[in-house]
């Protein structure tokens, strides 16, 4: 793999410099961009100038990773050319009645199957139950096909999101990138960092990602009663306080993130289902315990590179981790950067939803509040620059 990365905004245009390296002979063209920018036509348009006959991928953040810095209202740019490996993707737009489950079994029936190892999908993070597009997914891929990725975020207004494939970025979008080749090595880990509180308590009323009762009481309300003062911000309050969600046969919960509340219904919705039947907890921030599970994250990939570190890695990290962590924000991606040391190229976007297994051996899951990273490599025979 050759790559090149660089970074634009409105105020300084493009920075260490406008890309070169490749000579505009890119395979693929990863675009995590502020709400601000991916809706500009001039950055997009440059784009396709820089790199005629590239596929480009990209979506809307809740903030960009670029290298170990963590910026707002840019575009990290993060341009590859493969040279053993090869890549394909399928983009879907949701219509009306259409379930996130039948969206991944559509998008996974349009891959070619032959050589595929691995799925990298962009997701609008608003419209889509991200549990039920990743069994979509991992239902209808062959066995031994890995998935990662994340849902497009908004910073914290919730308002719109935003994929692109090729095209115009669009809401309501899904896009499943197909990477091809026996050569191509493929890395993925997820850890979060939270600490739980509070009792435990019954799911008793759900339906999806949408949650009305804990224990037969309104959850809305117990919640409310929780958050305090914090209530009145909902739901952007929420990504300071999600919810621990686990089966009775389960000991890993998964963390769950509010999208939206319902006074009416006196209900919230989820990035992810959040069962019936199952247990549910409320979790609070541990600023040290957060960066850990970055690095923790980043140790767990790296094992799946011996003969050397990975040539690049994405980062999809969770708009409540930068909200907890403000300044301290870039603590999370310097320990990345520690384990995987100066030559490995490293991009990504805060989200409001990451994809992945937690550890090679787990099933893929949507996770909420983690630190998820997916690193690639045609390493030993071939080096990156960035």
């Amino acid at each position: 793999m050759i790559i090149e990365q660089t970074r634009w905004t409105q105020t300084q245009g493009w920075e260490p410099n406008a890309p070169h390296t490749l000579d505009g002979r890119a395979d693929l063209v990863l675009v995590f961009a502020g709400i601000s920018i991916i809706r500009e036509t001039e950055p997009l348009a440059l784009l396709r100038q820089y790199y005629p006959s590239a596929d480009i991928l990209g979506c809307s953040t809740a903030g960009e990773i670029f290298r170990t810095e963590v910026t707002d209202d840019s575009m990290v740019v993060t341009a590859i050319r493969f040279e053993r490996s090869r890549v394909t993707g399928r983009k879907h737009v949701v219509v009306p009645d259409q379930t996130s489950y039948q969206v991944g079994e559509r998008l996974a029936e349009a891959l070619p199957a032959e050589d595929l190892v691995h799925v990298f999908v962009l997701s609008d993070g608003l419209c889509i139950n991200g549990s039920e597009l990743v069994a979509g997914l991992s239902d209808h891929l062959a066995r031994g096909v890995t998935v990662t990725g994340g849902l497009a975020g908004d910073g914290d207004r919730f308002h719109s999101t935003f994929v692109m494939w090729n095209a115009a970025p669009e809401e309501n979008a899904v896009v499943a990138l197909g990477l091809y080749g026996k050569e191509l090595n493929v890395g993925y880990a997820s850890l979060g960092g939270w600490d739980s509180f509070g009792p435990e308590r019954l799911i008793t009323r759900s339906k999806g990602n949408v949650l009305f009762e804990l224990d037969g009481h309104s959850a809305l309300d117990l919640y409310k009663k929780y958050l305090g003062d914090h209530a009145a911000m909902l739901p952007a309050s929420g990504l300071l306080f999600p919810l621990s969600v686990r089966s009775s046969d389960v000991l890993v919960p998964v963390v769950r993130t509010i999208l939206a509340v319902s006074e009416e219904e006196q209900s919230m919705t989820f990035a992810g289902d959040v069962p019936e039947g199952s247990y549910a907890r409320l979790m609070k921030a541990n600023f040290d315990r957060l960066i850990d599970g970055a690095i923790g994250a980043a140790r767990t990939s790296a094992e799946q590179f011996r003969a050397a570190p990975p040539e690049l890695a994405i980062l999809i990290s969770c708009v409540g981790r930068k909200l907890v962590l403000k300044q301290r924000i870039e603590e999370e991606v310097e320990g990345v950067r520690e384990v995987f040391g100066a030559s490995s190229v490293i991009t990504g976007f805060y989200s409001y939803g990451e994809i992945s297994p937690f550890n090679p051996s787990a099933k893929c899951e949507l996770h909420n509040q983690t630190m998820t990273i997916t690193t690639l490599s045609e390493r030993p025979e071939s080096a990156s620059h960035a």
